[in-house]
């Protein structure tokens, strides 16, 4: 079993997967006369194919145990993903590089509680994976009639563990 030690989460770092969501170093402007602070284009929501369109929705992210071994990696091809915790919670970004699933190209990194990630289409990911206790993460993805989710199990010898 590979053993992967999970580092943080920088937009560099993330890059090849999708966007860091933030405020830390976002684009920022103030609206509403000068009583509020606008975060402008955090990442882009791609939802349109396929008669598709955006969702928001809420997601209860239960803690994993570390390590965690990783068993599962899953894709949305017709649409973006974006997590963002709503409370200050870190929590555990599992990637891999779209196209034909390779286990020896996942990365883990390690969110706070003021980062989300925003997946591209045809980015493989884990699900959720909530560190520091029971937190709801605001989630915005793709709806429609076409099915878009493909999973890609790790035999067991690809088997991945992810310290943090």
């Amino acid at each position: 079993m590979r053993v992967l030690a999970a580092r943080p989460l920088t937009r560099e770092a993330f890059a090849p997967y999708g966007e860091v969501i933030a405020k830390a170093g976002a684009e920022h402007f103030d609206i509403n006369d000068g009583m509020a602070t606008r975060y402008h284009d955090l990442a882009p929501v791609e939802a349109a194919k396929e008669q598709g369109r955006p969702l928001i929705n809420i997601f209860e992210g239960r803690p994993w145990a570390l390590p965690l071994t990783i068993r599962m990696l899953e894709r949305h091809n017709l649409g973006s993903q974006a997590f963002f915790p709503l409370r200050d919670c870190r929590w555990l970004v599992v990637v891999a590089p779209a196209g034909d699933f390779d286990p020896a190209g996942i990365e883990a990194f390690v969110a706070d509680g003021a980062q989300g990630v925003n997946y591209r289409p045809g980015t493989w990911h884990h699900p959720l994976v909530a560190l520091d206790g029971t937190t709801d993460f605001l989630v915005v993805d793709r709806g429609g009639p076409a099915v878009d989710c493909d999973e890609a199990h790790l035999a067991e010898d690809e088997l991945v563990r992810v310290e943090a």
